[in-house]
């Protein structure tokens, strides 16, 4: 049995309409556009498939204004993986965005941090800021999967399965956690939102989605120490992760890129690493 897996990241939806004040506090060059991308995340190899995060659905694409290019299941479907036959799903924090077509894994197992239920289930929510990024929806069906016998809490950093873990950060929630995977090439990270962009964790720039600053801070400097290059550790929305990894498959609205691989010969260029 392998305990190294193949990594791949599955665009879903895209938003163009941004700008640098979007993505970083305190920007100098705030009015400059800045696109953002929507993955999910799968991590296989022969013994197992894993998903992380399960992206979000035509219907909160319409209540938000944020369409989706193709409905996350769809992506799955057509890229060979049938998310009712999937049987462990991560989800990296209950945010919109990563947590809302959870019953489109009826078989799954759904690991999460404890920290980050207490968090959407708690007097935080109280505050319409704080629950802007969540959808009740969504966390109502996190908690029907509970009562289902389908959650799995971790408390701090964990195994899901041989050479895939997860460990805690926080910062842009508070029970926000990557995701740390054996690959060919070594340990790689799915930062998730624990790093949007290559940028917020290289230059230490703040999201501006934050529930605690210095949790933030110091998640950009665990990433790196997690991963075994820093070309393994990757972004949660950075269109850039399609153009230094290779596309696997693209037909004008499933885009596929695999992470685990090379990347190309500019990367430390293209993502402000040096020369």
């Amino acid at each position: 049995m392998s305990d190294t897996y193949e990594v791949y990241a599955l665009k879903y939806a895209e938003r163009n309409g941004r700008t640098r004040a979007d993505s970083f506090l305190f920007d100098d060059d705030h009015a400059s556009p800045h696109a953002m991308d929507y993955f999910v995340w799968v991590i296989r190899n022969d013994d197992r498939t894993i998903v992380v995060d399960t992206g979000y659905d035509e219907a909160e694409a319409a209540r938000r204004g944020r369409p989706v290019l193709r409905a996350p299941e769809r992506c799955l479907l057509d890229f060979g993986i049938d998310p009712a036959e999937v049987e462990t799903v991560v989800v990296t924090h209950l945010h919109y965005d990563h947590a809302g077509t959870l019953g489109s894994f009826p078989r799954a197992r759904f690991h999460i941090q404890a920290a980050e239920m207490a968090f959407a289930t708690g007097p935080c929510m109280c505050h319409e800021v704080m629950r802007a990024p969540f959808t009740v929806d969504h966390v109502c069906d996190m908690v029907r999967l509970v009562y289902s016998g389908r959650v799995t809490f971790h408390e701090g950093a964990a195994e899901v399965a041989p050479g895939v873990e997860v460990h805690p950060v926080g910062g842009h929630s508070r029970g926000l956690q990557c995701v740390r995977v054996k690959t060919g090439r070594g340990w790689l990270v799915l930062a998730s939102d624990a790093s949007h962009y290559y940028e917020n964790y290289l230059r230490k720039k703040l999201f501006p989605i934050v529930e605690n600053p210095q949790a933030m801070l110091d998640g950009f400097d665990l990433l790196p120490r997690l991963a075994s290059d820093r070309s393994l550790v990757i972004p949660g929305h950075d269109p850039l992760v399609r153009e230094v990894f290779p596309l696997v498959a693209q037909d004008g609205k499933l885009t596929v890129s695999r992470l685990d691989a090379e990347p190309t010969s500019d990367f430390l260029v293209r993502t402000g690493q040096g020369t």
